[in-house]
């Protein structure tokens, strides 16, 4: 499956993955139920019923849908970043109770929507972190969601981009406390993922390619980022520029005729 993250991020970014969907090479999206373009998604994900739509948890970027003090910043009440949610996990201050109403709340604010939810990831994979996986893993399974996304991706570090590099360090040390932990019933996940990887701009058409030829036997997540910049995308996001890139490789006709080789099976994450 390629899932484009970010759905409801903001209008460019939802307009970005229906192109990337219609021209058939994206079969999967996640939705983010506190996105700025959440009622737009909305509309758009149910004029496209074959688009299966995931939640994209997001517990480190713009306002809650609850109150949730032990995640969001007193001066803003905004949620805190990554690197500050992650420190706050580490030492315990973030309250569990509060984790789980949120993501409960997100969940239920999807279905809600009568969105048939395929799937759970979260934004810059904040659910994979120590202190936080299994209470998110709970909640999902207690919600009848049965995938969920384990980031697990071999990384070297020269296949990053210099800003990825921290990524990968925090991401590999959070990925693999969570794999030690079982997933509650009925969870799975993939048998395989690429997303950062992937990234990195002008190097994501090579990047690409590479991993539709080099695929392992299974199910692989390719995890992706297409969108149109917009000034409310630019105000929140410093992912701007390679989004454009993304969408327009995912467009090009190289893409949609290696897809269509036949060697490759595009599903949903409702076929697992």
């Amino acid at each position: 499956m390629i899932n484009a993250d970010d759905f409801g991020f903001s209008s460019g970014v939802t307009r970005g993955i229906v192109e990337a969907f219609s021209a058939g090479s994206v079969t999967s999206t996640s939705i983010m139920a506190n996105g700025l373009d959440w009622e737009n998604a909305v509309r758009l994900a149910r004029a496209n019923r074959k688009l299966g739509v995931g939640i994209h948890l997001n517990l480190v970027q713009g306002r809650p849908l609850l109150r949730v003090p032990t995640l969001t910043d007193p001066a803003t009440s905004e949620l805190y970043p990554l690197g500050a949610l992650a420190r706050r996990a580490i030492l315990g201050r973030i309250d569990a109770g509060e984790l789980e109403a949120e993501t409960r709340a997100q969940i239920e604010r999807v279905r809600g929507a009568g969105i048939g939810v395929t799937h759970l990831d979260s934004h810059r994979h904040a659910h994979a972190m120590p202190g936080i996986f299994p209470v998110v893993a709970r909640v999902a399974a207690e919600s009848g969601v049965r995938v969920i996304r384990i980031p697990r991706e071999p990384l070297g570090i020269n296949t990053l981009d210099a800003g990825a590099t921290s990524r990968k360090v925090v991401l590999e040390w959070a990925v693999g406390a969570a794999r030690a932990l079982p997933l509650p019933s009925p969870l799975v996940t993939t048998d395989h993922f690429r997303g950062i990887s992937l990234q990195g701009g002008t190097h994501f058409a090579s990047r690409l390619r590479r991993a539709l030829d080099t695929l392992e036997p299974g199910s692989t997540e390719l995890m992706v980022h297409p969108g149109h910049v917009d000034s409310s995308l630019a105000a929140q996001d410093p992912y701007t520029a390679p989004r454009e890139i993304e969408l327009a490789e995912l467009l090009s006709a190289g893409v949609r005729e290696r897809l269509a080789r036949g060697d490759i099976e595009l599903v949903s994450f409702a076929d697992l």
